[in-house]
């Protein structure tokens, strides 16, 4: 099955780069920059750590699933 993880727009307004994100996990996110190679670089980053603390989370519930909770 497909899903879409990501949806990436970027616009260019006179001399600086729009990049704007939305994720069904952390909503819409806009960033901003004058060259595009670190735009992009902000963007991936934002990506990565979403997705590791998204990956972390999953770990914690499979590690405590079937443990009684107090």
């Amino acid at each position: 099955m497909e899903e879409i993880l990501y949806n990436i727009n970027i616009h260019k307004d006179k001399d600086l780069f729009l990049g704007e994100v939305y994720s069904d996990i952390e909503g819409a996110k806009e960033f901003k920059n004058h060259k595009i190679e670190t735009l992009l670089k902000d963007i991936i980053l934002d990506m990565q750590l979403s997705q590791d603390t998204f990956s972390d989370r999953a770990i914690e519930f499979t590690e405590n699933k079937g443990e009684k909770l107090l």
